[in-house]
């Protein structure tokens, strides 16, 4: 089922272009590494489709009573905000006509606790948002995202900021989220060798979009994006280099 179709979407901030001319169709199930250099548009597309930015141009579609889950990169949540896991939890069951006295129901903290119980927090609930690792942080905003069971769950960068154990284990759970429960996925990382191992198909974004799911991510695919030849295998990890002396950074595209 087709679940969010952009139509020939362009974003302008200013006089910069950011998007332009982005076509995408989104179908149930779903499991979607977006890849790109630094201010290549990705944050801007995930926020056009929740509708955070205008678009100058193109139309955005979504079926009816969709919903999306958003977990937003690590350094956009304030750390230092005095709150516990489990009400960092609850949060994401405070719907916009709930009012600033909303009190959770019995079930949206049952629903809390599996969640919590689900991700391997369970002994992180009473603990300060600011007192758990960043693993564990990601992990109860995986949770949040998720405790209104979303159709949709997008991701922005969520093991930027992660161990190599728990930036593991976050892709397990997105896999076995996207398996076991249907949910459509749309990720944002730099982390390319990963997203090829864990993803059904990868779009590359650099204003434009390259997007092919019916064949795998090619080594032309990367260098259209990035603007720099970079050799692919294994599952699409990339070696980088397609000639000694031209070394790219994958995080900005730049030579060395």
């Amino acid at each position: 089922m087709l679940q969010l179709d952009l139509q020939e979407i362009s974003v302008q901030y200013g006089a910069n272009l950011i998007l332009d001319h982005v076509s995408i169709s989104i179908f149930s199930g779903d499991y979607i590494g977006f890849i790109g250099p630094n201010g290549a548009g990705k944050s801007t597309l995930i926020k056009s489709i929740l509708g955070l930015v205008p678009i100058k141009s193109g139309k955005i579609s979504k079926s009816p009573d969709l919903r999306i889950g958003y977990v937003p990169q690590y350094s956009q949540f304030e750390k230092n905000f005095p709150i516990s896991v489990m009400d960092t939890i609850l949060m994401g069951s405070i719907k916009p006509n709930s009012g600033l006295l909303h009190r959770h129901s019995k079930d949206e903290r049952s629903k809390a606790k599996e969640l919590a119980e689900y991700l391997h927090i369970e002994n992180c609930l009473k603990k300060n948002i600011n007192e758990v690792s960043g693993g564990q942080m990601q992990k109860a905003m995986i949770a949040r995202a998720m405790i209104q069971s979303p159709d949709v769950l997008i991701l922005d960068e969520p093991t930027s900021n992660v161990d190599n154990t728990s930036r593991n284990e976050i892709y397990d759970i997105l896999r076995d989220i996207n398996h076991s429960q249907n949910t459509t996925i749309l990720l944002i990382s730099h982390d390319i060798g990963a997203i090829s191992s864990y993803v059904k198909s990868v779009a590359c974004l650099n204003r434009t979009l390259h997007y092919h799911p019916e064949r795998p991510l090619t080594s032309q695919d990367i260098e259209n994006t990035f603007g720099c030849p970079i050799d692919l295998i294994a599952h699409g990890a990339p070696h980088r280099v397609l000639e000694q002396h031209d070394i790219v950074d994958l995080s900005t595209g730049r030579r060395s």
